[in-house]
């Protein structure tokens, strides 16, 4: 999968980096953001990150039922990872984390094939704090779910792998920010979209 990595550093960056003058959901102010989405619902994208985010799960050993996260970031990865596995001996269906309860219908916080006692591997475009990760974990777990892992498309190396890691829950990234070539201040924007 070395060409396939390759491939999808060089769509990170021609489709998700952008330069200017950012105002982040910290607070903070930075020139610098990856906006993950314009390459994980691309067509190309959804390609390479299903077979990538699919081998790395078989490489981490991880066996889950499904995958997903809080949406919409964890939506198209997992749905790509679901769709790579269909030709498989392994099938891995896909589910969503609301980030709240509907409050008509069933109510539930996570929709699609996800069940009370199913392993499952968490999803996540882009890991920054690892504060929406933790969040998917949560609601999983407290829903009856076994969670395996984390699998994240992008690591900004900001910390939030460690905070998952020390939470109890092993991380997975397809492509790190140094990976990418950033470093420094321009790391602090790296998934955080601007107001």
């Amino acid at each position: 999968m070395a060409n396939g990595h390759d491939a999808l550093i060089a769509l990170l960056g021609e489709r998700s980096v952008r330069f200017g003058d950012f105002t982040l959901a910290s607070g903070a102010r930075s020139s610098f953001y990856i906006d993950c989405r314009l390459t994980t619902m691309s067509a190309k994208g959804q390609v390479l990150i299903g077979q990538l985010g699919l081998a790395a799960i078989r490489t981490a050993g991880w066996r889950p039922r499904s995958v997903g996260g809080l949406t919409m970031g964890a939506d198209p990865v997992s749905y790509a990872i679901a769709a790579a596995s269909a030709e498989t001996p392994e099938i891995i269906d896909a589910f969503s984390v609301r980030k709240s309860a509907k409050e008509h219908g069933t109510g539930r916080r996570i929709e699609g094939n996800f069940a009370s006692g199913d392993e499952v591997v968490v999803i996540e475009d882009v890991i920054t704090s690892g504060g929406s990760a933790l969040q998917a974990i949560d609601v999983i777990r407290a829903e009856g779910g076994i969670v395996l892992g984390v699998l994240a498309v992008v690591d900004r190396e900001a910390g939030g792998r460690e905070r998952i890691e020390a939470a109890g829950v092993a991380v997975q990234s397809l492509v790190t920010a140094g990976e990418l070539g950033l470093n420094g201040e321009r790391r602090s924007a790296i998934g955080e979209q601007p107001d």
